[in-house]
């Protein structure tokens, strides 16, 4: 049985998490929303992740701050930016850690389709390096 490649979504805007499950559920992935940074670290599923899309602006703990505290604890979850914000700085903060892309809403399903595969290739190829 294959399992399929999870996604997740972490962004404070309902629409937003509902417009882009909607979408990787059309192409198969299977995918996990959370409204917030603190929802998703308090999940059992944060962790599984394949992939993780994650708004640079929320309330309370944003996705950067989020991505640090990741990146401390040794996650190896690829993330992708996604914000409605064109601010430079808040770009290179993102992509300064291991951040692959940052997309800037709206941004176009291709767009998405194409980082997220980028992503999962790269994970891949660093998984069969490793062996």
């Amino acid at each position: 049985m294959v399992v399929p490649t999870l996604i997740s979504i972490v962004d404070d805007d309902q629409s937003v998490r509902e417009g882009l499950h909607r979408l990787l559920s059309s192409v198969g992935f299977a995918v996990n929303t959370f409204a917030s940074a603190d929802e998703y670290l308090c999940s059992d599923r944060a962790r599984s992740a394949d992939c993780l899309l994650l708004d640079i602006r929320m309330p309370g703990k944003g996705g950067i701050e989020l991505h640090r505290q990741m990146a401390a604890n040794h996650s190896e979850i690829p993330v992708i930016f996604i914000t409605a914000h064109e601010e430079e700085t808040a770009r290179l903060q993102a992509l300064q850690g291991d951040a692959r892309t940052v997309l800037i809403k709206p941004f176009s399903e291709e767009a998405l389709l194409n980082a997220i595969n980028q992503v999962l290739s790269a994970k891949s190829d660093r998984t069969e390096e490793a062996f």
